[in-house]
């Protein structure tokens, strides 16, 4: 008696493309192990602003992780040493310690450059 077992490798590769297979879920969670430590290393209210989806790419399924919190650009790059002016008013108001402090202008330093989008890829990998 003989059998003949026949591998479609077209097939077999659909079958594992397919939304909610084994790949989509692979790959789900790799990246929300990727979200989670990018959440962790994120600064302020950025984790809240964290999240990924699962696409059709060129190539099969794709996780993308974005961030869409309006400063992420000034975190991940940095800022140079600039000059802050007051848009509406004629001065600008802090609490330093507690007492209400007014300046035309800031002097800010500028920050360095935090990129934890890319060390999340590579901790979550």
């Amino acid at each position: 008696m003989s059998v003949d077992v026949r591998i479609d490798q077209g097939r077999l590769s659909r079958f594992l493309r397919l939304r909610g297979g084994v790949v989509e879920r692979s790959l789900a969670a790799r990246a929300r192990r990727v979200v989670a430590i990018a959440k962790a290393e994120a600064p302020g209210s950025m984790p809240d602003y964290i999240d990924f989806r699962i696409v059709e790419g060129a190539k099969g399924l794709e996780a993308v992780i974005t961030c869409d919190h309006p400063a992420t650009r000034y975190v991940l790059d940095g800022t140079r040493p600039h000059i802050i002016l007051p848009r509406r008013a004629k001065a600008l108001r802090f609490d330093v310690g507690g007492d209400i402090v007014f300046a035309q202008l800031v002097r800010h330093p500028g920050t360095r450059p935090n990129n934890f989008m890319t060390r999340a890829l590579r901790q979550g990998r």
